[in-house]
Parts: C-alpha cells; structure tokens; sequence
C-alpha cells in the first residue's frame, strides 16, 4: 500500500500536525485525516524509487468572492427549503470558474458517500478556512445551517471591504513614493554627471553638498548591476524572513508600531476579532473554541498569538477579560466592554458594537489617510529638492563670482 507524508492542522488546537500514514490513494488519506480531527494542507505521494513525488492538496484558485457568493446562495437555498444535494446541485450548474464547478462536484460526491457538509468542505482547505469550517460544523449540531450560512456571508464581506479600503488608502502613497524613487535615479543617472563634467573642467573647489551628490551619481553609474542585485537580494531576504513563522510574527509585531500605519493595522485587527469572536459565541460555540477559531481569522500573527493564550488562560478556569489584560494588545475601550459583557451575559452583542465601532473608525482614518501622509511626502520631496537645488546650483554661483572678479 502506498505511503503519504502529510502535513496538517488539529480542528480543536490548530496546531501544526505532520507524519506519514499508509492509504490507498490520496483521498483516502484525506478522508482518515479528517475522521481524526486533523484539516490535511498539504498530502506528499512518496514514491519507492527516490525523490518524492509531491501533490499539492487542494490546488483550486477560488476568489474570495466566490466564496462569499456562495454562502449568500446557500442561505437564500437553504432558507427556501431547498435541499443541501439540490442546492449544490444548482449551485454546480451556474457556476462559471472550472475550479469552483470542480470543488461543488467533489463536495456533493463526499456527501453521497455519507459524510457531512463541514467534513465535505474540509477537504478543501485552500478555500474554505478553519474558521468557515467550524461555523458550517456549529450550524449542523444547531440545526441553523441557513443563519450561519448568511452570518459568514455578513463575515466575508466585511473583510474584503477592511482589504479593498487599506488597498485604496495606500495606492496614492505608494504611487508618489515610486516617483520620487523614479526622480531620483534619472537625476543621479542623467542630471549630476552631466553637471560634473563641467565642474571638472572649471577645476573648482566644489562644496560639501556637491561632492556628495556627484560621490551618489559616481557609485549609481559604476556600480549600478551590484547595487540592483542587492536590492533584489534584500526584498528576496525580507519576503523570505517574513514566510518564517519567526520572522512573521516579529513583522506582525512592528506592524503595530509604524507611525500613522499602525494604529489603522490595529484597529482593523481588533474590529476583526470583535466581530469573528461575536459570530462564533452567537452562533453557539464554547468560548474556548470560539477564541481558537477566531485567532486564525484576525489576519495578525502578533494578535493571534495574544488570542491564543487567552484561550489558554479561560482554560484553565481564567476570566476573558482578564486573560485580554494580559494580552497588552486591546485598548482601553475593548476591555471595557469585555468586561460589561461578562458581567452582564451579553458579551457577543458587545462584541459585535465594538467590531462596528472600530470599522467605522477604520473608515475615516483610511479616508483621510492621504490627507495625514500627504504632509510627510511633501516634507521628503521638499528635502530632496533642497539638496539637489544646493548641489547643482551652488558650484554655478561660485564660478559666475569667481568669472566676474
């Protein structure tokens, strides 16, 4: 019987889980992962001769809007009265992207075989996360599959909305900064060279400012394949450094602290733990659980590790918000109303004002996000232009003063 290397995630802990089990063929693997507990990432068919032969579990490339378009779908199906085998089945059939139409065909042919819809979508974990997954499981053992169906739906679309206002807020800053770069290669490339040589004709004492331009402009022309090779070597070293589990979580860390930046990365964070914790207690799972799940969906490596030992801390018999005191990443107002909703019961409504307070703050600050940088970048500009107006023109004076004597 062949042998598989497997890499995965435990359902309950999320922790990494990996090993190597026997099975008939790739599928089968998966099915006995699942009925373990274990959401399989990643299945490797070893092969007898050598070198394995690796099989990238779930390959699908499935938009985040597919995603949300088929929980609405299903909510509206489901709430019709529509059977779960029909609705796939429709679902199947109006389907444009391949890769969909294929994961709605395996989905149906898992529940044909007797296995339900959370396990049936489990074998998919490139598109459906640990935390949809665990939702879907909630509704089955509740009996409201349809409302968890339209709460994820609810979900999904606030974050795509946090993603599409940080990627609007941050297009014309980026696009300024590239020009300047832009700026400032062609001047060190074209202008300064063209300004030394008639400086080294004139063999005039050039100032400080002067010989450093032309010192940047010398070390640009001649060493520019080394300076390019560098700076592809440093983002490959920074992308590299950041895919470490080490490396993530210290950036993820710094994140936090960027001036202006930060504080917009920590108020989405905390508006997507507020509201992810909130779906998850209002739809019926434990509090531990709750807070396992939600840690894989604030998008922060840093916060989630502080939501992890909260669970650990109600584990052993701890109070939320005492365990979000510990954490030191939650402002003053989240623990406030924690602490309201302790003691009052109502914690996933608390929680819900809280991710619908922070979102409504996320949205102003990214309105008025140029606004606040705009001033930096015309500072930054200012100086360069200074520097370079010093360096070009201050030599030009000196030899029209030095031609009039």
């Amino acid at each position: 019987m062949p042998n598989f290397a497997y890499k995965g995630r435990n359902s309950n802990s999320g922790a990494l889980v990996q090993g190597e089990l026997d099975g008939a063929s790739m599928e089968a693997v998966a099915d006995a992962l699942v009925g373990r507990g274990v959401i399989p990432l990643e299945i490797i068919a070893r092969q007898a001769a050598g070198a394995p032969l690796q099989i990238k579990f779930s390959r699908e490339k499935i938009l985040p809007e597919e995603i949300m378009l088929f929980s609405r779908q299903m909510y509206t199906l489901l709430k019709a009265g529509v059977p779960i085998m029909r609705a796939l089945g429709g679902l199947q059939e109006s389907t444009v992207n391949p890769a969909m139409t294929r994961v709605l065909r395996e989905i149906r042919e898992s529940l044909d075989s007797g296995r339900e819809l959370s396990a049936s979508l489990a074998r998919h974990p490139k598109v459906f996360t640990q935390f949809y997954i665990s939702m879907l499981r909630v509704g089955e053992l509740t009996g409201r599959l349809d409302e968890i169906f339209l709460r994820l739906f609810e979900h999904l679309t606030f974050e795509k909305f946090m993603h599409d206002q940080v990627k609007s807020a941050l297009r014309y800053p980026i696009f300024v900064s590239a020009v300047m770069l832009a700026a400032l290669v062609v001047i060190n490339i074209f202008v300064i060279p063209a300004f030394s040589k008639v400086y080294k004709l004139a063999g005039a004492e050039l100032p400080l400012v002067t010989r450093f331009l032309v010192a940047c402009s010398d070390l640009m022309v001649s060493w520019w394949p080394v300076l390019l090779v560098l700076t592809v070597a440093a983002a490959w070293s920074f992308r590299a450094w950041t895919q470490t589990t080490g490396g993530q979580l210290k950036w993820d860390e710094i994140k936090l602290r960027i001036p202006i930046a930060g504080k917009i990365v920590l108020k989405a964070t905390l508006a997507r733990f507020s509201r992810s914790l909130a779906l998850a207690l209002r739809s019926g799972v434990p509090i531990v659980q709750a807070l396992n799940v939600t840690a894989q969906t604030v998008g922060n490596y840093h916060v989630a590790r502080c939501v992890d030992k909260m669970r650990e801390g109600v584990e052993r018999g701890e109070s939320v918000l005492r365990t979000a005191h510990g954490a030191q990443v939650f402002t003053p107002v989240v623990l406030q109303m924690i602490a309201v909703g302790e003691e009052s019961g109502a914690l996933d409504d608390l929680l819900q004002e809280i991710a619908e307070m922070y979102q409504r703050e996320v949205e102003y600050e990214l309105k008025t996000l140029s606004a606040q940088i705009e001033p930096i970048l015309v500072v930054f500009l200012g100086i360069l232009v200074l520097i370079v107006a010093l360096g070009v023109f201050l030599p030009i004076w000196d030899l029209g003063k030095t031609m009039i004597k």
